[in-house]
């Protein structure tokens, strides 16, 4: 049955517009943004064989063209459109954040720095640059390295700090593995920063590691 014969409150777009985004399941966002399907399948129904291609909307998301390319019903105007879509989320976040403070607003602070940083096979270490009011100055990819670890430099840091004029700073850097348990080296690594930072009186106030899940906050663990 063709989506526009269910009922009202079933359909993806309509359900959307009554309830909210919130509302609907990872197969009824992905069924709207397809907007059709494929001969003999709706576009929810093609929306579900391809969460279960890729594993998940997250696995979609990261998809490469390529990838993305080679299941019925994508292709690359498809994969132009989906990359706008993130691109739009993430300077929407950005936005939100420069307008306020960073520390009052922790759900979009951590759907940021996840946007920004989830879906790269190797490690790489970013700071937000916060002013004395804890508004974003600026966030900048300082550092990359391998699927296992990434060289941080704490001179490097502290200059880009003072470079901004800096009074806080929030770390952040992915797990390619997924995970997002700090390991020994985090923890070591972010105590180094927090020194050699307190030299020039710039604060840091947190330290998310960007992994499959909820980003882990060294701040709520008590690791500041």
């Amino acid at each position: 049955m063709a989506i526009k014969d269910w009922p009202a409150d079933e359909r993806p777009r309509e359900k959307l517009l009554q309830k909210g985004s919130n509302a609907l399941t990872d197969a009824e966002l992905l069924a709207i943004f397809l907007r059709t399907g494929t001969p003999g399948k709706s576009a929810v129904d093609l929306a579900r064989e391809l969460l279960n291609d890729f594993g998940s909307l997250k696995a979609l998301l990261d998809a490469d063209l390529q990838r993305f390319c080679q299941s019925v019903g994508l292709g690359p105007a498809k994969y132009a459109q989906m990359q706008a879509v993130l691109e739009m989320a993430r300077r929407h976040f950005c936005e939100i954040l420069q307008r306020g403070d960073a520390l009052t607003s922790p759900d979009i602070t951590r759907a940021y720095l996840s946007a920004q940083l989830r879906g790269y096979s190797y490690e790489v270490f970013a700071c937000l640059f916060l002013d004395n009011q804890h508004r974003v100055l600026k966030l900048e990819e300082l550092f990359r390295g391998t699927i296992d670890s990434a060289s941080v430099y704490p001179r490097e840091v502290a200059k880009a700090a003072l470079q901004h004029n800096a009074a806080a700073v929030i770390f952040a850097h992915n797990h390619p593995s997924g995970i997002s348990e700090p390991s020994q080296a985090d923890r070591h690594i972010t105590d180094k920063l927090k020194q050699a930072l307190a030299l020039f009186d710039i604060r840091v106030l947190d330290h998310f590691i960007i992994g499959d899940g909820l980003p882990y906050s060294f701040a709520e663990h008590g690791l500041l």
